[in-house]
């Protein structure tokens, strides 16, 4: 039987990154996504524990993890999916985890993206869960993406518009951006992991934090991945998709993620934009099989 879970904060170069460990074996990194927190992965990390040693982290800015720049939000440089990236990498190397596999959902998986391209040494295989590439959405960008994925344009606007705008009913806000990509309900979620959720979401630094990632994505992220275009990630990867979410009905995920990866699944799952909290089982059995096949 695997392990309990056991939490761990570690101050990396003054940011402290919060994440949870579980199980023995080869070494699998799970990154949350907007607007949630590493508590999404407790029922797929505990699938996953039986076979791997599982961490699950939060990005900073989210969940336990420090949200650096308060005092100066005009820089929003520090929620860029690099700086984030390099934040991971430091954790996994502090815990004495020199390769491992890769999984994130939505901004993590964004950040995972990058810290393939960043550190492919350090990769053993990836698994993105239900994006489109950074540079793919935001330059190819239709008015019915737009009209979905609203809030990246939202989020983004200078400091403190949309913080004061959300901070008057977080919960409505986070909740209708959950009930938004891809028809789930508000039961269909876990009610203690919605509840984590709206612990961390309520908190204005964090608030702040989520609004500077989408800031960062347009003012740093786009530059970086387009100086990337002709660069493929190398090492297996997995791209999975709600069968039922904007994602799969706006895009052929093949064609946009292929010319970027080397050896590359494409799978749907059930579900919209969150089938990892919708349906941890069928993600959970989706990503160790994946992983097995690597030889672990």
């Amino acid at each position: 039987m695997a392990e309990a879970f056991r939490d761990v904060a570690i101050t990396l170069d003054g940011v402290g990154i919060t994440c949870t460990i579980r199980g023995t074996g080869p070494a699998v990194l799970l990154l949350h996504g907007f607007p949630q927190t590493r508590a999404m992965w407790r029922p797929i990390a505990a699938r996953l524990a039986e076979r791997f040693t599982v961490v699950a982290a939060d990005l900073r800015g989210y969940g336990d993890s420090a949200t650096p720049g308060l005092d100066a939000p005009q820089d929003c440089a520090g929620y860029s999916f690099r700086a984030m990236g390099q934040d991971q990498l430091a954790l996994m190397a502090a815990l004495g985890h020199a390769r491992f596999h890769l999984v994130g959902h939505d901004r993590g998986a964004r950040v995972a993206h990058r810290m393939a391209l960043d550190a492919p040494e350090r990769v053993s295989s990836l698994t993105l869960m239900d994006i489109v590439p950074t540079q793919a959405l935001l330059r190819g960008l239709t008015h019915s993406v737009a009209a979905s994925y609203y809030h990246w344009f939202f989020l983004a606007q200078p400091h403190p518009f949309p913080e004061r705008l959300i901070a008057a009913d977080p919960d409505y806000f986070f909740e209708t951006c959950l009930l938004g990509w891809g028809g789930a309900r508000l039961a269909d979620f876990d009610a203690a992991l919605l509840a984590e959720y709206r612990a961390a979401w309520c908190r204005p630094e964090v608030i702040f934090a989520m609004c500077q990632d989408y800031r960062a994505a347009i003012a740093h992220d786009l530059a970086l991945d387009e100086a990337d275009l002709q660069r493929r990630v190398e090492c297996p990867a997995l791209v999975l998709f709600g069968a039922d979410g904007v994602m799969a009905r706006e895009y052929d995920m093949a064609a946009l993620w292929g010319p970027r990866l080397a050896q590359m699944q494409v799978r749907a799952l059930p579900g919209g934009h969150f089938f990892p909290d919708t349906a941890p089982a069928e993600t959970a059995e989706a990503v160790l099989a994946f992983l097995d096949a690597q030889g672990r």
